[in-house]
């Protein structure tokens, strides 16, 4: 290495480069970048060579040595903006339009939804990832021609991530809210405008896909003045998939809009907006510059850590990384810092100057796990695999939390805590699809807190790990609650009404937007919509029905443990907390269908008998259930010590009479009671266990 080295300190000096690349091609090369309006503004010390061309840091292309002069973009020139909407209005499309229209993505170059980085953001059309791109417009304002930076901050959508979003919100000074011109206002469109209301920001209403032959804009309008008090004169109609009326996006943004409020001589305080893993870099972290300047080589504390970082990199995404060396007041930009794991980086923190002392930014809050769920190998020697694949992806979500559990059932496997429902589906569809890992995910369940006799409490994520029979008698119980808010057609309003009472719901507020529409707003238990209360929405509305959630408080109820017993046995895997009003019916259900699925399978399924050796090497025979065994089995639901349900499955028994061909009575007996006999020892030594088959088979009918 070291001739490599003294080559390249060589090859340093000019008269080396000239020989290398000679001056009338630099020269035609410069004129090609100053005639270019975009690359006008780059300045290009040394013309780009630099000794990065001759070492293995390739990957890095010539952008290190590229820079944009920040210093042209006072705060009145830049503008900080999101857009938000419901899922499938139109987000991503615009946000790609918008990229092409200021030059920072080639129309017709790379992937549609060009923000939407993961294949799970593209194939379900939601956002998970906060992203940030920067673009350069000019605009006539205020009778002169002047150069804007934009930074549009790409938040998620969904409530799960509501705690990101009002973090990114926090960065912005204004906000698109796209609305589609067919299907008017939905769930998440009240949802994320609320948000961006209690953020003070400047809201700009756009009516989306006017194109489409069922688009009614003046119904539009009427909702959104009804619902929200926006002025219909103010929305813009745009159809994004054909660029009709984006013309007036931009111009929309720069005038209505307000600067960014911060103050370039305080010292430097920095918003996380989000993070990622970069097998090369680390840790790269968006961030927006609130007030005071960023320099590269600066040393920079978090507030909520206090732990200390080196900013080794700094610029902003155009769309992709592009280092500037420096982030000003107002900017928005990523900073690399050398920090290890996601899990240092936590959204809403504050960054700042190690040798200044500055009051953190208000509205960090600590992840919030509202979700848990049991993740198992569908095959048990697969545990290390599926150990290194959850690895490898918190590094890129760090709000998820893990921890080993063990489970008779299911053997070895990790107990996760998510944000929400959509964060649990994502984070399983992630592993399967980035790392072909095959789960099995136990029923999801929230965080309950009891309290007891003694007065202590105890918060239980995993109902396994809650006492069946407690030495303290339980005083209290608490559980999650959330805000339900649900649109539908005004003649579904009965059947919704219906669900909702069943999942014992409180309703808070029923109105109708207008003529077809009905808003209703519930408060319902956490527990009750974890498993299928969306499908069954969508069912009893034939698909209509928009949902929405977020968290509220906890609310006194009466909990129940509900166990299934297998032969008197626990199984800690189906254990449930649960309403006591409802524990009586969903135990019998859950009872029977786990006698149905033992009988159904049982044509296609032989008994295994597996040999085993004991501490004192005493042989005996552990019976695997994979159907029905050569003993009775019982299965029963149990509140405690009290059965509630409970369900018999006959032996599979051979006919010892079939030799018989007539003759005593008392022989025929003999053999009977001799079986009988058998069957009784068989069931002293034999162990019964449901196998993962099985055990998924039963979730997903249950």
């Amino acid at each position: 290495m070291g001739c490599f080295n003294r080559a390249s300190k060589t090859l340093k000096s000019s008269k080396y480069v000239s020989l290398l690349y000679p001056s009338s091609k630099v020269a035609q090369f410069s004129s090609v970048f100053r005639a270019n309006p975009v690359c006008s503004r780059l300045r290009l010390p040394y013309f780009g060579w630099s000794t990065h061309s001759f070492c293995s840091h390739s990957r890095q292309y010539s952008k290190e040595t590229t820079s944009v002069d920040l210093t042209q973009y006072p705060p009145e020139n830049i503008r900080n903006f999101s857009i938000i909407a419901h899922v499938d209005h139109g987000k991503s499309t615009l946000a790609d339009r918008l990229l092409e229209l200021t030059g920072t993505i080639k129309r017709g170059h790379g992937q549609p939804q060009y923000l939407d980085k993961l294949q799970v953001e593209r194939e379900r059309g939601i956002t998970v990832k906060a992203q940030t791109a920067t673009m350069f417009h000019s605009h006539n304002f205020h009778g002169t021609d002047t150069s804007f930076l934009l930074n549009l901050i790409d938040t998620p959508g969904h409530v799960d991530f509501s705690y990101e979003v009002s973090r990114s919100l926090a960065a912005c000074q204004g906000a698109l809210l796209v609305v589609d011109a067919a299907q008017g206002v939905q769930a998440q469109t009240v949802a994320n405008f609320y948000l961006a209301f209690e953020s003070n920001l400047s809201i700009i209403p756009v009516i989306n896909k006017i194109d489409q032959p069922t688009a009614d804009p003046d119904r539009i309008k009427a909702q959104l003045k009804s619902m929200f008090d926006l002025d219909p004169s103010d929305a813009l109609l745009t159809s994004a998939k054909t660029g009709q009326g984006l013309e007036q996006v931009l111009p929309a943004v720069i005038e209505r809009i307000p600067r960014p409020p911060g103050k370039s001589c305080s010292p430097l305080r920095m918003l996380l907006l989000d993070s990622y893993y970069d097998e090369y870099k680390g840790v790269i972290c968006h961030v927006a510059v609130v007030d005071g300047a960023l320099h590269k080589g600066d040393k920079i504390l978090s507030a909520a850590t206090g732990q200390a970082y080196d900013v080794l990199d700094v610029g902003f995404m155009h769309p992709e990384l592009m280092p500037t060396g420096v982030l000003l007041t107002g900017q928005v930009g990523y900073v690399v810092s050398g920090m290890r794991s996601t899990k240092e980086a936590r959204v809403g923190d504050t960054l700042y100057h190690s040798r200044s002392t500055v009051e953190p930014l208000p509205g960090f809050k600590p992840v919030k796990h509202m979700v848990f769920s049991g993740l198992y190998p569908a095959d048990g020697s697969d545990f290390e695999a599926l150990n290194h694949a959850i690895e490898r992806l918190t590094c890129n979500d760090a709000s998820v939390s893990v921890s080993k559990e063990s489970s008779t059932a299911l053997g070895m496997g990790f107990r996760c805590g998510f944000l929400g429902l959509l964060h649990m589906d994502v984070f399983h569809q992630r592993l399967e699809q980035e790392y072909d890992a095959h789960v099995i995910s136990t029923v999801p369940t929230v965080p309950y807190i009891f309290e007891y006799s003694d007065g202590s409490k105890l918060q239980v994520q995993n109902p396994a790990a809650l006492p069946s029979n407690p030495k303290q008698r339980v005083t209290a119980c608490w559980e999650p609650t959330v805000t339900a808010t649900i649109i539908i057609p005004s003649e579904y309003v009965g059947p919704v009404i219906t669900l909702c009472s069943e999942r014992r719901g409180e309703q808070l507020e029923y109105s109708f937007i207008d003529s077809q529409r009905a808003f209703m707003k519930y408060r319902l238990p956490l527990r009750e919509i974890v498993v299928d209360f969306y499908n069954e929405l969508k069912s009893i509305t034939s698909g209509y029905a928009s949902f929405d959630y977020e968290d509220a408080d906890y609310q006194a109820s009466d909990l129940v443990k509900l166990d299934i017993l297998l032969n008197g046995q626990p199984v800690d895997a189906m254990a449930t907390i649960i309403h006591k009003l409802k524990a009586q019916r969903v135990g019998r259900e859950l009872v029977e269908k786990l006698k149905k699925f033992i009988d159904r399978s049982a044509a296609d399924s032989k008994l295994v008998p597996i040999v085993t050796f004991a501490s004192r090497l005493l042989k005996y025979y552990e019976f695997m259930i994979l159907c029905r065994q050569m003993f009775e089995i019982t299965v029963q639901a149990a509140i405690g010590s009290k059965i509630i349900a409970r369900e018999t499955i006959s032996a599979m028994r051979k006919n010892v009479l079939a030799k018989c061909y007539g003759g005593d009575v008392s022989r025929k007996r003999k053999l009977l009671e001799k079986q009988k006999e058998g069957k009784k020892r068989m069931k002293r030594v034999g162990s019964v266990d449901i196998p993962q088959e099985a055990f998924h088979e039963l979730l997903k009918v249950s």
